[in-house]
């Protein structure tokens, strides 16, 4: 037994302690809805390898950021695959690209799979592209097996996920026009990029769908965290994804010279800068949950050996599933730091500029995830989600679930992010079989 096998089996140990009684949803999927079928493993795999070609770095890993040339070739060989699968395939104002299967009952709102392709600069070749080749070869497998669903089934690739969710959000009707003059890694603004790739940023209001207009969607992805493989657990199930606050924070002192002004006269920037950035680790864990903080920014002015720093500005995020448990957090970090600035002759400033609300998935289609994986012998456990995802976006227009296979060393946005082909095997049948659980049990509302 090796040690993937025995940390596994520990997993399976620790996932049946911690839940004694089957979920909901267990008694209700049977083996029809899983087992029955199953993706093409070597195939999905070696489609993901083929995958990786479009933006290839000689050193390893890809640079496919969104609406560049690797992109555009990327989405293209997608949408070939799509036709393959026999779906109907456009593209809309927002960029989505869309692979349509029709339902035996039109009526009904679609299923929604799918997930990104592009990349951060010197990315890997997992996170975004497990989900959407998983979605791709869930399409090839109902088609080979001549599987109709009550339900149309909708497949999508989401563009610029990376650089802030344009597609998805699209869908949301949560883009702002001024958005559109951001000028991306590839070098182009987001409306010259979606140009580029068959949108219209001029109409991309059109992309908005109200709430309620898809029956479900789900997303298979990669973990981006070690849990999984550390636990040995088959199947992360996730519970939503967090919501972030973010603030730029200045703290304001007095510059002096660095030679000449005693230490008891000093109003030291940096210092109560350094207080705040301890102060902000020590407070945040001493909180009972999952929330999390960062500094991930410091500046001191006017930055120069010899002069006391008269300001510093840095940075201050806050993640976790509850938007109140944020504010809550936030509110004993600026109290704190209101203290540290009365002890150090300082005072401190917040700003707010970055809000993403957290995004729980549906209780219901959380349990259909987790009988499914039982019910292919995979272990699973629930967890939050501490990245953002397309599914963020989607919730806004309809149910979500997302799936999580395991990350090996937890790495990702970088070449050496890595998902064992089993795992990619294990995720896309869980996605397979989800989906069919809820095309047979979602009903009209």
């Amino acid at each position: 037994m090796d040690r993937r096998d025995f940390s596994r089996l520990a997993g399976s140990a620790l996932a049946a302690m911690a839940l004694p009684t089957p979920p909901p949803g267990l008694a209700f999927v049977r083996a029809r809805h899983a087992p029955e079928l199953r993706v093409d493993g070597d195939r999905l795999n070696a489609r993901l390898s083929e995958l990786a070609r479009f933006g290839a770095r000689d050193a390893g890993g890809i640079d496919r950021v969104a609406f560049s040339d690797a992109d555009l070739e990327a989405r293209a060989w997608v949408a070939e695959l799509m036709r393959g699968a026999g779906l109907d395939v456009s593209v809309d104002v927002a960029g989505n690209l869309w692979g349509r299967r029709p339902g035996t009952e039109p009526a009904l709102e679609p299923l929604v799979l799918g997930s990104h392709i592009d990349s951060v600069p010197d990315g890997g070749n997992y996170d975004g592209q497990v989900g959407s080749m998983g979605a791709v070869e869930v399409a090839w497998t109902l088609a080979d097996a001549g599987r109709a669903t009550r339900h149309p089934v909708h497949f999508v690739i989401f563009p610029n996920e990376e650089g802030g969710k344009t597609g998805s959000r699209a869908l949301a009707g949560k883009v702002r026009p001024e958005e559109l003059d951001i000028v991306t890694a590839s070098g182009f603004t987001i409306g010259d990029g979606l140009r580029r790739i068959g949108g219209d940023p001029d109409r991309l209001a059109e992309a908005a769908r109200p709430a309620g207009s898809v029956a479900a969607f789900l997303e298979l992805h990669v973990e981006q965290g070690a849990e999984l493989e550390r636990l040995g657990i088959d199947i992360g199930v996730v519970e939503g994804i967090v919501g972030i606050m973010r603030w730029n924070v200045t703290v304001d002192g007095m510059a002096n010279h660095a030679g000449t002004t005693p230490m008891d006269q000093r109003r030291d920037a940096m210092v109560a800068a350094a207080r705040f950035v301890d102060m902000v680790y020590t407070t945040v864990r001493s909180w009972p949950g999952t929330q999390v903080a960062t500094v991930g920014r410091l500046v001191a002015e006017p930055g120069a050996p010899n002069v006391i720093p008269g300001r510093v500005r840095l940075s201050l995020e806050v993640r976790d599933l509850s938007m109140d448990k944020i504010q809550e957090v936030f509110r004993q970090l600026e109290g704190r730091a209101s203290e540290i600035g009365r002890a150090t002759g300082t005072s401190f400033s917040f700003e707010r500029f970055y809000v993403s609300e957290a995004a729980p998935t549906a209780p219901h289609i959380r349990d259909l995830v987790e009988a499914t994986a039982r019910s292919l012998g995979l272990s699973a456990r629930r967890m939050p989600s501490g990245a953002g995802h397309d599914a963020q976006s989607m919730a806004h227009v309809g149910p979500v679930g997302m799936i999580f296979v395991p990350s090996v060393g937890g790495i990702s946005h970088a070449p050496e992010e890595f998902t064992e082909p089993q795992d990619v095997t294990n995720g896309a049948n869980v996605l397979l079989g989800t989906l069919l659980a809820l095309d047979e049990e979602t009903t009209p509302a």
